[in-house]
């Protein structure tokens, strides 16, 4: 079977920063990847660049065998393939205010895939339902707790059925329960085939959820592997730190 996503040696600056230095990392399909680190490692950056939403330098990027190039973002219409393979959940999720919670799903099936509104309405109810909040459907984004506006953003975002799914700092408005919910639901996707990529400083939803983690330092991958053997035996000062202060952190 091959990799939902393989990158390889990607470098991005980001004015006189050097924010990633040489990254690679695999994610198979049916498998969650935590991707972990303090402060300025470059979690964001590096799920901006796979989704097309900002540049690398060089390297290489493989999204279900559609490569993306280094340099500029390529234009939307040069895109269509990667946008029907690869899905992404903001840290804020990003709903469209003035829209419903079913608007918001069905927005892209309708006007980037050109559904009829009748097939794109089926799909994001059952998606809705699946995650449970189909009963929040005609709500407004601003009517929903925290937990359903992630699960409203997940639902967006798998919409198209990507074989990749990229969550960036899905936990950090959520209590513990929602964090556990979350996890299941995460569980779930993996299980239906989609490869998960978190970015993520939270250590317990990591260790109960993930299949690896991907440790970053100084924009490279300095620890890899099976979440209780990386977290519970790190010999990186990074981890180390990440495991001593496991609040919320700025993006980069």
């Amino acid at each position: 079977m091959s990799a939902a996503l393989e990158v390889r040696s990607v470098y991005a600056r980001r004015g006189a920063i050097e924010v990633l230095r040489g990254v690679s990392l695999d994610v198979a399909p049916g498998r969650i990847c935590a991707l972990m680190g303090t402060s300025g490692a470059g979690k964001t950056t590096m799920l901006r660049a796979i989704a097309a939403l900002g540049p690398f330098d060089s390297g290489s990027i493989v999204v279900d065998g559609f490569a993306l190039a280094p340099g500029a973002v390529p234009p939307e219409s040069r895109l269509r393939v990667l946008r029907r393979s690869v899905g992404m959940v903001f840290q804020a999720q990003s709903l469209f205010e003035h829209l419903s919670v079913l608007d918001n799903v069905t927005l892209a099936l309708v006007h980037a895939l050109r559904w009829t509104r009748e097939r794109a309405e089926s799909e994001a109810l059952a998606l809705l339902t699946t995650l449970g909040v189909s009963h929040r459907a005609s709500a407004l984004p601003r009517q929903l707790s925290g937990g359903e506006a992630q699960r409203v953003a997940i639902a967006r975002a798998l919409a198209p059925d990507p074989t990749l799914l990229l969550l960036d700092e899905p936990t950090s408005a959520l209590d513990p329960a929602r964090r556990a919910s979350l996890g299941e639901v995460l569980r779930a996707l993996a299980a239906e085939g989609h490869g998960l990529l978190v970015s993520t400083h939270d250590v317990d939803f990591a260790e109960g959820f993930a299949d690896r983690v991907a440790i970053l330092s100084g924009g490279v991958v300095v620890e890899e592997g099976p979440p209780r053997e990386v977290l519970s035996n790190s010999t990186h000062a990074d981890t180390r730190a990440l495991l001593r202060s496991p609040s919320a952190e700025p993006r980069v």
